[in-house]
């Protein structure tokens, strides 16, 4: 199944609270759970002013979904060719 890095422009967000980040959380696990297993949240990073998130999904057309349905930005969305590491230097 691809996965895909999505770029989420939020101001502040490096300075969303933990009770913040949760109800954030909680809005994404409720839409991913009425749109059905094929779309999965793996993690995000936050920064400054923006959230990359990774998800596993069959299409960017899903991924899209979600952030319509949860409100949430999806400024750019990028499928993962191929993962990299140190061990690939090997």
């Amino acid at each position: 199944m691809p996965k895909y890095i999505i770029e989420r422009e939020i101001p502040g967000a490096g300075k969303l609270s933990a009770p913040e980040l949760k109800a954030i959380s909680q809005k994404s696990c409720a839409v991913l759970n009425k749109l059905g297993p094929q779309i999965q949240w793996v993690q995000s990073y936050v920064t400054g002013d923006k959230v990359y998130c990774v998800y596993v999904a069959p299409n960017e057309r899903l991924i899209r979904e979600h952030a319509q349905q949860g409100g949430f930005p999806a400024n750019r969305i990028s499928e993962v060719n191929t993962v990299i590491d140190p061990t690939t230097a090997e």
